[in-house]
């Protein structure tokens, strides 16, 4: 692309596209940024409109799991396009709709063979709140609509998937916000007092059991669901300590509280299984799900329930009312079949639990770094927590927080070639979560950037 059209560009977008999650005042001034443009993409690399190629180390959002550029993927949406491009599932059906669902409770676990396909991971979340709430009032107890999930966890931003969500920082410009979200700790290891820090089963147990006194503060009789990743985004990639849902899942039967497990990131691979759930060894009511579906070629999400929460939706005039215009887009729900075809095809579950371990690793070695205090999380889905001091595990204040990832890391690591995530919705972090195809040449490529860029944000602080 020409530098004329570049600048073209730049100019329409600072003029007209407001970008999702940005600080748009870098764009204007005297001096403003440019806004980087992404025009191509080729297996684990992506290209700007200069030209210039670099890691995609996030997988574009947690999506893109076959890599870019699959020619299979691009077709199987054009020639569903050409069949049929568009027909909702309201009282009626597609076949790549019924194929779909199909493929997904098959891979599902337990009795969880029910989908409801919505356009993204927030409107499944947002359905399963809403199914929760009807579920329980059509089995006689009205009472039960409240939510629990965890501190600093993400959910979405829908007006009921934001109330989910435990960050302040995104709910307070839209308070007030649905009623009955509730928050318990979350499985950060890394924070947890001294006692547990050698006890990954007994902070397990701990957390977990938080859950239970929330839902007997609020009144098991007014507690519906509990939202959890099997891996946390928000704050850095919180793996769950041994036990903990095998726990949980004890906690919500006793109560009979729905336990929801938000595989949005999570799912298609990232750590290792189809569903993380099944990975993790429990079994949720239900799955809500997005993302990697179609590895990003077109988009997607679910929520999968159980045949028991279908059941009394079964008969009768009893019906949901709830849906969405694109849930079950054909062409999407085609991209879908096509990419998990070339999942098994590849074996990308397989690559993944073969070299997560190296993953994990390579990453490991940073921690020679005096600013890294923490690796964590599994598969292809990681989080380097930084620190002022290992020894004392003393974080950044806020303002400094605000030069090391605003000021310095996220422009110095995408110069030197990595896209991924440096965030302090949490403490700060820098999260990596790349596509599924990668081996150890490319893990050393990213360790390599990595060192090299925190070796100099720690010696400008």
């Amino acid at each position: 692309m020409t530098d004329a059209l570049t600048q073209a560009l730049q100019e329409k977008s600072r003029d007209h596209l407001w970008l999702h999650f940005t600080r748009h005042s870098g764009y204007f001034g005297e001096n403003p940024d440019p806004v980087p443009i992404i025009v191509r993409g080729e297996g684990h690399h992506i290209y700007d409109s200069h030209g210039k190629q670099y890691i995609d180390g996030l997988a574009g959002l947690f999506v893109v799991q076959a890599g870019h550029g699959r020619d299979e993927l691009a077709q199987a949406a054009a020639k569903q396009a050409k069949e049929l491009a568009y027909f909702p599932l309201w009282s009626y059906a597609t076949p790549p709709a019924i194929e779909l669902a199909d493929r997904l409770a098959q891979y599902a676990p337990g009795d969880l063979n029910r989908v409801f396909f919505t356009t993204g991971g927030g409107e499944a979340v947002e359905s399963a709140w809403k199914l929760a709430k009807q579920y329980f009032k059509l089995k006689g107890k009205p009472g039960k609509t409240k939510v629990i999930s965890r501190s600093i966890a993400y959910h979405g931003t829908t007006q009921g998937a934001l109330s989910i969500t435990g960050i302040p920082g995104l709910k307070a410009p839209f308070e007030p916000l649905v009623p009955g979200a509730f928050r318990v700790p979350n499985t950060n290891i890394y924070r947890a007092e001294a006692q547990f820090r050698d006890d990954p089963k007994g902070f397990g147990r701990w957390a977990a059991d938080r859950i239970a006194e929330a839902i007997e503060f609020e009144g098991a009789d007014t507690v519906a669901a509990v939202f959890l990743e099997p891996v946390q985004n928000a704050g850095g990639c919180f793996p769950a300590p041994p036990g903990y849902f095998e726990r949980v899942r004890e906690i919500c039967d006793q109560y009979d509280v729905l336990l929801v497990s938000d595989e949005t990131i999570c799912a298609f691979g990232r750590v290792g299984g189809m569903f993380a759930c099944s990975e993790m060894g429990y079994v949720p009511d239900m799955i809500t799900c997005a993302k990697g579906m179609t590895s990003g070629y077109s988009p997607i999400g679910a929520m999968i329930a159980s045949d028991r929460l279908f059941e009394p939706f079964s008969r009768d005039a009893t019906y949901f009312p709830h849906g969405y215009t694109f849930g079950g887009h054909p062409v999407s729900a085609a991209v879908g079949l096509a990419n998990l075809d070339l999942f098994e095809r590849e074996g990308l579950l397989e690559n993944v639990r073969t070299n997560g371990p190296a993953f994990r690793a390579t990453l490991e070695k940073l921690r020679d770094l005096p600013i890294v205090g923490d690796v964590r999380g599994e598969g292809f889905f990681y989080g380097i927590e930084m620190v002022k001091d290992k020894t004392t595990r003393e974080t950044f204040t806020e303002a400094e927080s605000e030069r090391l990832l605003r000021g310095f890391l996220s422009r110095a690591l995408f110069e030197a070639g990595l896209y991924c995530r440096a965030d302090d919705r949490g403490d700060p972090v820098i999260q990596l979560s790349p596509p599924l195809t990668l081996g150890q040449a490319e893990f050393d490529e990213i360790e390599g950037i990595l060192r090299s860029v925190l070796t100099e944000a720690w010696n400008r602080l």
